[in-house]
C-alpha cells in the first residue's frame, strides 16, 4: 500500500491544511508518510555510514558497549535479545540507543542515563547527534499539527516534550539464512508518542488493517514514515490509534543482505502524566483509561513486557 505523502511545504503555506491531512492519516491507519522533511541527505548518510561502521564491529566489541541492568535504553543490544510483546522467539536484530543528553544534576537524570559512544567509530558521535537533532525538531513540528488537528493549542505537546525521553535506534538486521526461524520484527505496537522512521524504502514493513489483512508500507525514497505509538493513543482515548506493524523477512534474493533503518521514538518528559484529554471523551468513546499514569511508569512496564527489563 502507498500511503499518499504528506508534504512539509505545505507545513509553512497552509498549515490547517497540512496538520488536516496528517490527521486524517492517523486516525485512519495510525501511520502516514511524510516528504519534504528537510532533513539534509548528507545528515541522514552520515549517521547510516556510522551505523554501518559500527556494527561491522566484531560481536566482541560491541558486546562492551551492553551495559549491564540498562533496559536497552543506551548503548548496544545484541542480536536476538528483544522479543516482541506476547511473542516467544526474539526479533532477529540488534540494535543502539541514543538518548538526550541532560545537564549534570538534571530531575530526570536517574530515567534517562547518559549515552555511550563506540571509541572505534571516532565519527560516530557528531554524525549520530546531529541525525538524533534533525529528528527531535522535527518530531516538535510534527506534533504541533497533531496538536491543532487535535483541537489543542499549538503548543499543547511543547512542556510535556520538554527534556523528553527520546531516543534514535539504529537498527541492523543481518542477512539471514534460508532456513531462518523468526522474524526481522515481530508483530507490535510502539511505546511512544510518535515514531520517525528513516530507511523504510527496503521493503519488509507492514501494518495490519483493521480488517485483519497486512498491508506493505512503501514510501517513496528519502520520505519519513511516522506512526502513532501507545502514549498518544492512550492520551487520546484512540482517537489516534497505534497500529500493530511488523518487519517480515525479505525475499528469497534479497536474505543475504543486511537491512538499516534508523526510527526515532519521541518521547514525553518523564513526569508527564498521561490523562486522558477531555476533547477525547464522548458517550460513544467513553474513557477507556480514567487511571493517569506517568510516562516513565508507562515505559518501566512495557521495558519489562519485551525482555528488556527484568
Amino acid at each position: 500500500m502507498s500511503l499518499t505523502p504528506v508534504s512539509m511545504t505545505l507545513y509553512d503555506r497552509d498549515f490547517e491544511g497540512f496538520s488536516r491531512q496528517l490527521g486524517e492519516a492517523f486516525e485512519r491507519y495510525g501511520f502516514a508518510v511524510v516528504s519534504d522533511h528537510g532533513l539534509g541527505e548528507a545528515t541522514v548518510s552520515a549517521a547510516l555510514d556510522s551505523t554501518r561502521a559500527f556494527f561491522a564491529l566484531p560481536d566482541g566489541v560491541k558486546q562492551t558497549y551492553n551495559p549491564p541492568g540498562g533496559a536497552g535504553q543506551r548503548g548496544y543490544t545484541p542480536f536476538g535479545v528483544e522479543t516482541a510483546k506476547g511473542e516467544h522467539r526474539a526479533d532477529l536484530k540488534e540494535f543502539w540507543h541514543m538518548g538526550r543528553d541532560l545537564p549534570p544534576g538534571h530531575p530526570s537524570a536517574d530515567a534517562m542515563p547518559p549515552n555511550l559512544w563506540p571509541a572505534e567509530v571516532p565519527d560516530f558521535r557528531p554524525h549520530v547527534g546531529a541525525l538524533f537533532d534533525g529528528l527531535d525538531a522535527l518530531g516538535d513540528r510534527l506534533l504541533r499539527a497533531i496538536a491543532r488537528h487535535l483541537k489543542l493549542s499549538d503548543d499543547y505537546f511543547v512542556p510535556a516534550m520538554k527534556d523528553g525521553n527520546s531516543v534514535l535506534r539504529l537498527l541492523h538486521y543481518p542477512p539471514l539464512a534460508p532456513d531462518a526461524v523468526g522474524l526481522r520484527a515481530g508483530a507490535h505496537e510502539d511505546i511512544n508518542v510518535i515514531t520517525l522512521l528513516l530507511g523504510a524504502e527496503e521493503a519488509g514493513l507492514q501494518i495490519l488493517d483493521r480488517d485483519g489483512h497486512w498491508l506493505d508500507i512503501s514510501p517513496p525514497p528519502g520520505a519519513l514514515v511516522v506512526n502513532i505509538g501507545d502514549m498518544l493513543q492512550r492520551l487520546t482515548n484512540h482517537v489516534l490509534p497505534s497500529t500493530t506493524h511488523r518487519v517480515v523477512n525479505p525475499a528469497p534474493e534479497r536474505r543475504g543482505f543486511s537491512r538499516y533503518s534508523t526510527p526515532f521514538f519521541h518521547h514525553f518528559a518523564p513526569d508527564f502524566l498521561i490523562r486522558t484529554l477531555p476533547g477525547c471523551i464522548t458517550a460513544e468513546r467513553p474513557d477507556r483509561y480514567p487511571e493517569p499514569i506517568t510516562s516513565h511508569a508507562y515505559l518501566t512496564e512495557r521495558l519489562r513486557e519485551l525482555k528488556l527489563l527484568a
